[in-house]
């Protein structure tokens, strides 16, 4: 800013010695003179607004650098979530393949059980059935016996008389005395 002032000093000090200078008269100032002014703050300003916008260049180089940092982080977490997304799905294969093989093993297992238990269930149906029966033949030896003595009674009773009766119990007496 002072080499502005010792500038616009030295010029109208030039122009009072000769014809051509710096009216300080600015009514009656020419173009040469308002050139000369505009040069003059576009001089002063050129620095002023080029700190602004240098200052500005790298607040905006900042931000992008900033903006490109945080891509790289986002796509780095990205990468390290479809690794683990990548892991879950093999975890989430390994554990339908382990549930699918447990399954068919419990299913066999209550195949085999049930298959045990028909078994049992067969063999104590056949053991009930043969005891059953043979407590039916029991019963039906039993009736047929009871019968039998029935009949064999009544037969005695209607074929043996008073004498016949009489002569079984002499031969019996006559036995015993034979072996006393």
């Amino acid at each position: 800013m002072n080499n502005f002032f010792l500038l616009f000093s030295m010029l109208a000090e030039h122009g009072k010695n000769k014809s051509f200078g710096l009216n300080s008269d600015f009514l009656e100032a020419n173009v040469i003179n308002i050139t000369l002014l505009l040069s003059g703050l576009i001089y002063i300003l050129k620095n002023f607004l080029g700190a602004i916008l240098i200052g500005r260049q790298e607040k905006v180089l900042l931000a992008i650098q900033e903006s490109e940092e945080r891509l790289k982080q986002a796509n780095e977490r990205l990468e390290e979530s479809q690794k683990q997304l990548n892991q879950t799905k093999i975890v989430i294969t390994k554990i339908q393949q382990e549930s699918e093989v447990t399954a068919q093993k419990v299913r066999d297992a209550i195949l085999a059980q049930g298959k045990l238990d028909i078994e049992k269930l067969t063999v104590s149906g056949k053991n009930s059935i043969a005891n059953a029966e043979l407590q039916v033949k029991k019963q039906i030896q039993q009736q047929i016996t009871t019968l039998a003595i029935r009949r064999v009674t009544l037969d005695l009773k209607n074929q043996v008389d008073n004498t016949l009766q009489s002569n079984i119990i002499d031969d019996n007496i006559l036995k015993l005395g034979a072996k006393i």
